[in-house]
């Protein structure tokens, strides 16, 4: 059941990467019908060139200029780095107010399979409710926790467990 529900999550993700590239037409300044092709990143100026792409994320640093935030072990709480990270995202949610995210929490591999989830979940809904106070619309934010069932980082040491403790963003609308 459970690699059934990756398999399906994987091929939507595939479906919605696949639609999000469009062909758009536009006169050119002779009348004439070019045909262009979208490829569904925007830098309207405000991404100082990043990359912002439909289902980018923060992990791959295609999710504009969010950034990923870090976690102590077994910790929910915001220090000072994070929360200057999370300044820095909230600004750029403000600016680009058509921009809807997703918070993943995540955790090292450490712990059980629900401790995890629900460590994920905390720190999820953390991140979003620092960002709420800090003035971004908190219908463009969810969460969703994934625990220590997507690690960026797959050695068995403080090192790569520091880096699997985040909360990662990723673009829903843009």
């Amino acid at each position: 059941m459970k690699f059934k529900s990756i398999a399906l999550l994987s091929l939507l993700a595939t479906v919605l990467t696949l639609s999000s590239c469009a062909n758009i037409k536009k006169k050119s300044p002779d009348g004439t019908t070019e045909t262009t092709v979208d490829s569904g990143k925007v830098d309207n100026g405000k991404n100082a060139g990043m990359s912002l792409d439909l289902n980018g994320d923060s992990d791959s640093n295609k999710a504009g200029a969010l950034k990923t935030v870090y976690f102590d072990f077994n910790s929910a709480g915001l220090s000072n780095d994070t929360k200057d990270a999370l300044n820095n995202n909230a600004q750029f949610m403000k600016t680009n107010t058509s921009v809807k995210v997703q918070v993943e929490g995540h955790a090292d591999e450490r712990g059980g399979v629900q401790f995890n989830l629900a460590l994920g979940e905390k720190r999820a809904k953390t991140v979003r409710e620092y960002l709420v106070g800090l003035g971004v619309e908190a219908a463009r934010i969810t969460t969703i926790s994934l625990g220590k069932e997507k690690p960026v980082s797959f050695g068995h040491d403080e090192e790569s467990w520091s880096k699997n403790r985040r909360a990662n963003f990723v673009v829903t609308a843009k």
